[in-house]
């Protein structure tokens, strides 16, 4: 067959089977053939591998040890011994606090009624200072009657834990005493209490109000220098 002839024939081929043209993806994998993947690779794209948590991996390891009957039972006893302590804490905060309602119930109510007494004391004394009243037969029936309604106010006070502080010439405490002024004296000691300005009340062992105090002082020393 001449070369012509091939031609020809070469020809005629083409238009019975015309050449596909290839795609870039075809193309890409001739020049950059394909690896096979493994079976462990074509399984991780059919099931995505699962990132496990800080606590599974832990668990790997460090594979947990299975507890004997004797643990078990000790961890058991453990956790029992702590709810009753727990229990038994709460049945005594219960008890306090019952105790303090019970005892203190009416603090509040105690610490007003105060006034009650003051405003009686008052009520005498502006009484024996008035001088137009001091020549009255009858001032002194008057001054008696409102002590006695004094009186029954403090014995039910008394009944219900609610007592005067007693602080004329005791030392000073913070505690339980206001200082109001501090008063010069050579005969009693630093820090003595010297007047009452306004009694203070406590009830059972809590201060319903401190006592209004004046202090004693040191002289200051006032010789001048030669």
């Amino acid at each position: 067959m001449t070369k012509l002839e091939k031609k020809d024939e070469y020809k005629k081929d083409e238009e019975t089977h015309p050449k596909i043209e290839e795609t870039p993806e075809e193309k890409d994998e001739e020049t950059h053939p394909k690896i096979e993947k493994t079976p462990e690779e074509k399984d991780e794209e059919t099931h995505p591998k699962i990132e496990k948590t800080p606590e599974e991996k832990d668990e790997e390891t460090h594979p947990k040890i299975e507890e004997t009957p004797e643990e078990k039972y000790a961890a058991i006893q453990e956790k029992l011994l702590r709810s009753m302590a727990e229990m038994e804490n709460q049945r005594r905060r219960f008890e306090k606090e019952k105790k303090e309602a019970f005892d203190f119930g009416g603090f509040n109510f105690a610490g007003e009624s105060l006034s009650l007494i003051d405003n009686i004391d008052r009520a005498i004394t502006s009484f024996q200072n008035d001088e137009s009243l001091k020549n009255n037969k009858d001032l002194n029936k008057i001054i008696d009657s409102i002590e006695i309604i004094k009186k029954d106010l403090i014995s039910i006070f008394k009944k219900n834990g609610v007592e005067s502080i007693d602080c004329i010439n005791k030392k000073f405490d913070p505690n339980y005493h206001q200082a109001m002024i501090e008063v010069e004296s050579n005969t009693k000691e630093p820090g003595i209490i010297v007047q009452e300005m306004q009694k203070g009340y406590m009830m059972k062992d809590r201060l319903l109000r401190p006592s209004l105090v004046s202090v004693s002082k040191k002289i200051a020393d006032t010789k001048e220098k030669q």
